[in-house]
């Protein structure tokens, strides 16, 4: 394991029924070619009675067979190919006067044995006709294949790499309780499923959701290699599945139907797992109430193999972990989101019995995506949008881009239509406070967003109505608003969308719009720089103050948010989890840059988010302090940069 992730193979060797001594050329051959392909392995795991084929019927009972899988699993635990790993096998083991299907644990020698608890007999399987099924009992010691004491049980785990490991074997998995979710209880932060599952129309499907599913409900990862191409096909097929899970998450899957040997790898990410269960107490509480105790645990003076100089991480890291990778679920996501906004929003309309909303509208993504969403609350309690009050208040920095966009999405959406300037205004308050409005300072700055929310405030109490917020989640976590200005609103209605979804919830928008106006001036919206134009345009009248050159990329700031959030990761492990999603994108200095803005901001802004509106959750990060984010306002933030510092 290295900086808490933990690589895991799921291999599937080409099977010759009732041949041991050609199945362990074959996974020896494998192992071969997996060390010289992918360095620093911690696990390999091979199907389930790889050793003799799955297929040999009665034979399992037949001295010759069972004499000759001993000698197999002997020559390959002293193997150079499995050496200095842990390497997980099928095999049938006697043990007390019965035979067992048994996932053998090889590490320089054998190191437990563990057999299946749940033998199908039903349909295509009958193997209660050849194997006994594992007991409760404690684990005891067994002679097998030239090693004496051998741990014997279902109830033991084994340490890989400092990892817990449990074992399931196929039809363990599909039980009411399975052997792996007790074996998670007791400790294990990895599963193994050593399985020969045929196949048949629709299986794959549903073994795939198990498999996740097994993984979510156990906060584990979840490794899984079944019998492929070699196994007899008298009356079943095999296709090779090899899967690799992570809590709910597929991380690796094979090609199935292939002729020849195979394998997938991923590295799993204990410190996530580990965080989760510390974090999601009914994980623990379940643990003291089923009592998962009395589990042995084998191999735990074992130590892990260095890892090389060359180790990169083994799995893909999506840069922009808010926002769905594929097509098809960004949509399903978005749809989701706006409609959590709506219901949020309509409830609180409905319960207030308030008709009037007003809307501070800039041309800009945020305060775009608060309208569209207040336009769908509206129609869906049947209001008028004239109801909605949508003010633009054109100040100091305001282009002729965002003003016009401004006014023709308030116009295409058909509320009502407000422009109040605010330079007079502002200019009379600097000259009663004593402030050189040559000075862009942040009185200059401030006093414009203050000036902008006073008047929705008043326009909120004229009209009846309340004031829809428009500050989103990457703002709040930099607190990138003024203080009891734009800060501040009755309901905020994306307090939990960071930027970077609320730019896809309003392409989302715009892909779904059949008026042609709103559609067009909603993706000129979504082209346009991100600012607060609180400071004067260039020469050539464009947005002369960018956000993002001020406080860095909002996508890496979310990034930055989602595994600070999420996972309550080291500052260092977040660095690295950058470094791998934004190859070639953004340098380390770039990255060690921004990362160090956004601890210190996110520690010193901390204030703002202690008195925030009510808004609705849309994800699992959040920053209200009412339900998910506590921290104290004058927190140290040394520890944190002292990471990034000692990277």
């Amino acid at each position: 394991m290295n900086e808490g992730f933990f690589r895991a193979v799921a291999a599937v060797p080409a099977v010759t029924p009732a041949s041991p001594a050609a199945n362990v050329k074959a996974i020896r051959d494998l192992l071969l070619r997996i060390r010289r392909e992918l360095p620093d392995v911690d696990l390999i795991v091979m199907p389930e009675l790889c050793i003799t084929g799955y297929t040999c019927a009665d034979l399992f009972h037949n001295r010759n067979l069972l004499d000759a899988a001993s000698a197999a699993v002997a020559e390959l635990a002293g193997c150079p190919e499995a050496r200095d790993l842990t390497l997980v096998v099928g095999a049938p083991v006697e043990a007390g006067g019965s035979l067992y299907n048994c996932a053998v644990v090889l590490h320089d020698g054998v190191l437990c044995i563990v057999p299946k608890t749940y033998l199908p007999n039903y349909n295509e399987f009958y193997e209660k006709r050849w194997f006994a099924a594992a007991s409760d009992e404690p684990v005891s010691p067994v002679d097998y294949a030239g090693f004496e004491a051998v741990p014997f049980g279902c109830r033991q785990l084994f340490v890989c790499s400092g990892v817990k490991v449990g074992v399931e074997i196929c039809e363990d998995l599909w039980a009411p309780v399975a052997p792996g979710t007790k074996a998670a209880l007791a400790g294990a932060e990895v599963v193994v499923n050593l399985s020969a599952s045929d196949d048949l129309i629709g299986k794959y499907a549903y073994l795939s959701d198990l498999v996740k599913s097994q993984s979510a409900r156990a906060i584990c990862g979840y490794v899984y290699a079944s019998a492929g191409y070699g196994e007899s096909s008298t009356d079943l097929v095999f296709d090779g599945k090899a899967m690799i899970a992570e809590n709910g998450t597929m991380l690796a899957r094979n090609r199935r139907w292939t002729r020849t040997a195979q394998y997938v790898a991923a590295d799993i990410d204990i410190e996530a797992i580990r965080r989760d269960r510390m974090h999601i107490g009914t994980f623990g509480d379940c643990a003291r109430r089923e009592a998962c105790g009395g589990y042995s645990v084998a191999g735990a003076t074992l130590k892990a193999a260095p890892v090389s100089e060359d180790w990169r991480l083994l799995r893909k890291v999506n840069p922009m972990p808010f926002v769905p990778s594929d097509a098809e679920h960004l949509a399903e996501r978005c749809e989701e989101i706006i409609n959590i906004q709506v219901a949020g929003l309509a409830r609180r309309l409905d319960f207030t019995r308030c008709r009037s909303l007003v809307v501070g509208i800039s041309g800009g993504l945020d305060s775009t995506l608060a309208l569209l969403v207040a336009v769908r609350a509206f129609d869906s309690l049947q209001l008028d949008r004239k109801g909605i009050h949508g003010v633009t208040m054109p100040g100091f920095g305001t282009t002729g881009r965002t003003y016009n966009n401004a006014l023709a999405l308030m116009r295409a959406l058909g509320v009502s239509v407000s422009e109040i300037p605010i330079a007079k205004a502002v200019m009379q308050h600097f000259s009663d406070i004593g402030h050189d409005p040559d000075v862009h300072d942040v009185t200059y700055e401030n006093s414009q967003a203050r000036e902008r929310t006073q008047i929705l405030m008043d326009l909120a109490n004229r009209t009846g109505g309340m004031v829809l917020g428009t500050g989103d989640l990457s703002e709040l976590a930099l607190g990138w608003a003024t203080y009891n200005g734009d800060h501040m609103s009755m309901y905020g209605v994306n307090a939990s969308v960071p930027k970077t979804l609320v730019r896809h919830l309003t392409r989302y928008f715009a892909d779904t719009c059949d008026d042609k106006l709103c559609r067009d001036t909603l993706l000129d919206i979504i082209d346009t720089p991100v600012s607060p134009e609180l400071l004067p345009a260039d020469a050539e009248g464009n947005i002369a103050q960018k956000t993002e050159d001020l406080v860095g990329p909002y996508e890496l700031h979310d990034f930055f948010l989602y595994y600070t959030l999420r996972y309550g990761f080291a500052s260092s492990r977040i660095r690295l989890l950058a470094l791998n999603a934004f190859e070639g994108i953004y340098d380390a200095a770039t990255i060690d840059k921004w990362l160090g803005v956004f601890v210190r901001r996110f520690f010193a802004q901390q204030f703002k988010r202690s008195c925030l509106p009510d808004g609705p959750k849309v994800g699992s990060v959040c920053l209200s302090p009412r339900g998910d984010w506590r921290m104290p306002s004058d927190a140290s933030r040394e520890a944190f940069e002292k990471m990034i510092n000692d990277k």
